[in-house]
Formats: structure tokens, sequence, C-alpha cells
């Protein structure tokens, strides 16, 4: 037999309800995940499992009924003062489990109700930590914080404390008002930031469009300088290359002139003028490319006029003979 009563220590909106007291019926069946401890003539004598159970009349008798289930508590709202002196009506919820029903029952009068102030305490002291900043920025850590300090006081009275959340952060008006004047400061900095950026991201832009610019103008007038350079050096290789060529040529030309005047002389004239080795063909010609070379380390000038004295003067011979 079973039936529900309200617990005292919570207001009507937020009442919880649980199992009353089970009477000894000798054969009982525990539901799964609840835990039922036992005590005989007042003594704690042992902790139902859940499922059948036997137990001896007058002297057995439930004393403790503990749910093992998650159980989520409504922390109440209440007020806070942080670092900077802004005080904040905070509120939260609270998940915890029961993990050992002996302490639960014995360690603490009401473990739940117990567990409920404690996080309220601990809510207190960790918001009056932080400045108002951090308490919005930091509630992850805030909660983090709370559990934990929970964890360290609760352990004795066998509950766990899973998390921690805080629901809702109230400020008083005119400090709502004051932040969101920040805000609204540090958007309109934050645009005027982005704009000076933007317009300096522009200049750059430009700057580096000028410089590339210039950079390639400079390139192509370089580029072609060198090809000017260029053909004047093929212009100039020609023309040393046609003139060395020409001096050879006219060399070669006055070379075969004078080799063949010999044979010239002879048709004009009776009287011909031999040098003194006739016989020696191979001295002749080697005379004659003796003064090819000679003329052609020479000026085509220079060399024109030694050749037209050296060809007057058996001319002049022969005429004077004649």
């Amino acid at each position: 037999i079973q039936r529900t009563v309200p617990r005292l220590w919570v207001t009507p909106a937020q009442q919880r309800w649980a199992s009353s007291l089970p009477m000894n019926t000798v054969i009982l069946f525990v539901p799964q995940q609840e835990a039922w401890v036992v005590e005989r003539m007042g003594r704690f004598h042992r902790i139902l499992e859940p499922g059948l159970n036997f137990l001896i009349p007058v002297l057995d008798r439930i004393r403790y009924v503990q749910s093992l289930k998650e159980i989520v508590i409504d922390v109440p709202e209440q007020s806070a003062v942080s670092l900077d002196n802004v005080t904040l009506q905070i509120d939260g919820v609270l998940y915890l489990r029961i993990l050992d029903p002996f302490k639960a029952s014995y360690g603490v009068e009401d473990p739940e109700y117990a567990v409920t102030q404690l996080a309220q305490t601990t809510m207190r002291s960790e918001l009056g930590k932080l400045t108002l900043d951090k308490v919005f920025r930091e509630r992850e850590s805030l909660n983090s914080n709370i559990v934990h300090s929970i964890n360290q006081a609760a352990d004795d009275w066998g509950i766990r404390c899973l998390r921690y959340e805080i629901k809702d952060i109230h400020v008083p008006p005119r400090v709502k008002e004051s932040m969101q004047m920040q805000v609204e400061a540090e958007r309109k900095k934050r645009a005027t930031v982005l704009e000076s950026e933007g317009t300096r991201e522009a200049a750059i832009n430009v700057a580096e469009g000028h410089k590339q610019a210039q950079i390639l103008a400079s390139e192509g007038e370089k580029a072609e300088q060198i090809n000017k350079a260029g053909v004047f050096c093929i212009i100039l290789i020609t023309l040393f290359c046609l003139v060395q060529n020409g001096n050879a040529a006219a060399s070669l030309s006055v070379a075969e002139q004078y080799v063949s005047a010999f044979s010239n002389l002879a048709k004009e004239s009776n009287t011909i003028l031999l040098p003194s080795n006739t016989g020696d063909i191979s001295g002749m010609v080697t005379q004659a490319m003796t003064i090819y070379g000679t003329l052609s380390k020479t000026s085509p000038k220079v060399v024109t006029e030694d050749v037209e004295e050296k060809s007057e003067e058996p001319v002049n011979q022969l005429a004077s003979s004649q």
C-alpha cells in the first residue's frame, strides 16, 4: 500500500511527490530502481533488492525508501552579488543520483533538501568570485565549479551531483541599460575598425597595383632595350664580317694580279723582266702567298697603295728598257 505525501521544504509550485513507507506484509515486491532500507528491532538490518523479498513480521520494519533514478531538483531563484558589486537574481536546475542508500538514509536527514541548500550557497560563493561580464561568458565554468563543490560535501551523504545548469540570470534595469549601451558602443567600434581596415586594404591594393604596373613597364622597357642592343650587335657583327671578308677578298685579288703580271708582260713588249728564280714555281707561289698574308694584316687602303707601287715599278722598268 503506497500513498503520496508532499514534502514540507518545497513551495507548492515545486512539490515533489514520493512513495510513503510500505507496511511489512511478510512477502514484499520491491520495484526496480528503488532501495528499501530495513531495520530489525530499531537497528539497520539490510537493504532489499528489487524483486521478491521476505521479512519477519513485527521484528522487521521498512524505515527508508530511496529512489536510485536520476533526480531533477529545481533550485529556487536567489540573489547573489558579483565581484564588481552587481546584485543578480539567478536560479538553476540540479541533477543528482543516490549512489549509497545507507549513507543517504543515515548520513543526512533529508538528502535532497541538503543538496539543494548546498547548491544555493555554493552558487552565491562562486558568483562572488566573478565579475558581471565573466558570469555571462564563463557560465559553463561556473556550472562545473558548483558541481565540484557539491560533490566534495555530498560524498558523505551517498549522493552524486551529475550536473548543474543555470537557467536565468536577471540583472537590475539600470545595469541592463548600461550593458545595452556598452554593446552598442562595441558594435560601433567594430564597424569603425572594419571600415578603416577596408580603407587601408583598398589603399594597399591600389599601391600594389601601381607598383606592379611600374615594375612591368620597366621590365618591358628593359626587354626592348635588350632587343635593340641585340639587333645592333648583330648588325655590327655582320658589318665586321663583311669588312674582314672584304679585306681578305681584296688581298687575294691583289695577290692574283701580282702573280699574273708576269704572263702579261710577254704579250705587250719584247722586253721581259723575270725574277731570278723563274724555274722555281713553288717559290713564286710561296712569295705570292706571303704577299697575300702581309696584305691581309693591313687596311685595304694601305694594301692597295702598296700593290699599286709594286705593280708600277716593273712597268716603269719595262718602259725605260724600251
